[in-house]
């Protein structure tokens, strides 16, 4: 997100959440041993 420019208030949202889900879904995590954290464990937001 460091070098990206956002040219709308709507575009800056979607990029920002993508990231945000990616960052706490995907990316492996340093606290769990390197891995990504267990598909059970995350609850949607919209549930």
């Amino acid at each position: 997100l460091n070098g990206e420019v956002f040219y709308t208030l709507q575009e800056a949202q979607i990029i920002i959440e993508q990231w945000r889900r990616h960052y706490n879904t995907i990316r492996p995590h340093r606290a769990l041993g390197y891995r990504p954290p267990a598909p059970e464990t995350i609850i949607p937001i919209d549930q």
